[in-house]
């Protein structure tokens, strides 16, 4: 037919393949673009994003180790702060948050070599264990005057006694985290070795010294001072005593742990060296036997440190407490004083009305502290602590 082209399409299949190709080959660009860009938006956000690797083996946990912090090697310094002795060595606060377990663990803590690499000034640790305040701290406030840096108090009172002592005192802060104490029980150990705890917790604690509220210092503190801090021995009392006050308050429980023919009694206000208060608060093997056994009518106060001192550390003991108090009246309790027992005389036969030992020699100072003095008779011993106990 006239009007109609006779030339073949054979162009239309081949561009239909080009333009099909070009297609492929512009989608698989793009994808490629889109695929890079995310990429690199994902490693930079991934930059900012810190993992904690677990890798869970029963019965652990593991996790990988933190990076130490940089050190400059010319100084010494890390970014976090110096690392050194110092912070070491101090003393964490006295309100500490330490429960006994951690408490116990860390006083425990010691150093295998003697000589300290640092200036120390050996100090005297006074140990209060108390009720509610300590009732004559006025005269204990004389006896500490103007010997900073060479003592240190923590007391023990109830929880729910709330101090009030005046911001200048020497007890002022000095209450350590304590617990309720029954008289003659087993808590009343643990309330000795909660303060022997915290006093460990300071280095430069040397004697460690229990007190009550009633105890009175007999002589001035240099010379407590210098008995105490030059003595070879502690004072822990410990003797035998056959029948029901004594070894009839042994269980054969305690055995094999603790025999009958280790059993000792003896006073409860003692005074011990460092090493050996690093003992009693590590103890594991004769405190929990008493923990579980020592029960009415044992009287654990009476008879645990006095059993433990002569079982392993007896050589070093002296036997004899550094507390006088007055038996003589009988029962469970011993005299009370008050303001009318209390003269110049009295004061100085209990300074020097006795014979014992001190460092292989004999001597009149037996006794450093007395008990048990009531709040009466305050005015008369701060009348007669300048004259007899010489106070300045």
């Amino acid at each position: 037919m006239k009007g109609k082209s006779n030339t073949p399409l054979t162009s239309s299949p081949k561009l239909f393949n080009l333009q099909f190709r070009f297609f492929n080959v512009l989608c698989c660009f793009i994808l490629f673009v889109c695929g890079l860009s995310f990429g690199v938006v994902l490693s930079f956000h991934l930059k900012n994003v810190s993992f904690d690797l677990h890798i869970t083996q029963s019965p652990l946990t593991l996790r990988s180790a933190p990076s130490p912090p940089s050190v400059n090697s010319t100084t010494g310094m890390s970014r976090t702060g110096r690392v050194g002795l110092t912070g070491f060595l101090e003393p964490p606060d006295i309100m500490h948050d330490m429960d006994d377990t951690e408490l116990l663990w860390r006083a425990s803590i010691t150093p295998r070599i003697a000589q300290y690499p640092f200036d120390r000034v050996p100090k005297v640790a006074f140990l209060f264990l108390t009720k509610g305040p300590v009732l004559l701290a006025p005269l204990w406030e004389q006896f500490f005057k103007g010997h900073q840096g060479l003592y240190s108090i923590y007391v023990h009172s109830d929880p729910s006694f709330e101090p009030s002592e005046p911001n200048g005192s020497v007890f002022y802060g000095r209450r350590i985290p304590s617990k309720e104490v029954e008289w003659g029980r087993v808590n009343m150990i643990e309330a000795e070795r909660r303060l022997l705890a915290n006093a460990l917790l300071d280095f430069s604690n040397q004697r460690f010294v229990l007190l009550s509220e009633s105890c009175i210092p007999l002589f001035n503190f240099s010379i407590v001072y210098s008995y105490l801090i030059n003595s070879s021995q502690t004072f822990v009392e410990s003797y035998d005593l056959a029948g029901p006050a004594g070894s009839g308050r042994y269980s054969q429980r305690m055995s094999p742990f603790i025999t009958l023919d280790q059993w000792r009694k003896g006073a409860q206000w003692f005074e011990i060296d460092r090493d050996l208060a690093v003992e009693v608060v590590s103890d594991q093997t004769c405190f929990p036997v008493f923990q579980q056994q020592c029960k009415d009518p044992c009287y654990a106060d009476e008879h645990y440190l006095s059993t433990f001192v002569t079982m392993k550390f007896g050589k070093k003991n002296s036997n004899r407490t550094l507390t006088w108090v007055d038996w003589s009246k009988g029962g469970p309790h011993p005299t009370k004083f008050l303001r009318t027992g209390v003269t110049v005389e009295f004061l100085e036969k209990l300074r020097n009305g006795s014979q014992c030992n001190y460092n292989g020699e004999n001597t009149s100072i037996c006794h450093l502290f007395a008990r048990k003095f009531m709040p009466d008779a305050m005015n008369r011993l701060l009348k007669f602590a300048p004259i007899v106990m010489q106070f300045h």
